[in-house]
């Protein structure tokens, strides 16, 4: 409708000023009384209210978590130094410090600092950097599934 036709009109061709008043003409503000009064209109539009959709469990997926040779090298030699770890996690095998990455809650090894000693380490996956420097300085990869 074009409204320059009814500049200075007090009511803009809706008959009395009363009928057009507040939010209550229309049934309420917005989307309110939409499966009530406004049922018809929303059913058009194809409005539905309340939740829909999938929505993925939340352990459906797990994340990956990762820590690097750096982290893993101090954290076994913490341990070692405590003495009271379970042997499933830490363990020697002739002078060789053996850790169980996937005990400790990481699924990936990966590359990043030095390692001064040889360690053998098992975990689900290695970055081929990781793996390349847990061999250099000695120790030994073992993939676990």
């Amino acid at each position: 409708m074009d409204t320059k036709k009814f500049r200075g009109s007090r009511t803009c061709g809706c008959g009395s000023h009363k009928k057009r008043r507040g939010a209550g003409s229309r049934g309420g503000r917005g989307k309110s009384g939409s499966h009530k009064r406004k049922f018809v209109h929303f059913l058009k539009l194809g409005y539905r209210k309340g939740k829909h959709g999938f929505t993925r469990p939340p352990d459906a997926v797990k994340p990956q978590t990762a820590i690097n040779l750096q982290e893993l090298q101090e954290f076994a030699e913490e341990l070692a130094n405590s003495g009271g770890t379970p042997e499933k996690i830490l363990w020697y095998e002739e002078d060789t410090l053996c850790i169980d990455a996937g005990e400790l809650g990481f699924d990936k090894v990966l590359g990043s600092g030095k390692l001064s000693r040889p360690m053998k380490v098992r975990a689900q996956q290695f970055s081929t950097k990781a793996a390349l420097k847990i061999a250099e300085a000695g120790g030994e990869t073992e993939v676990v599934k």
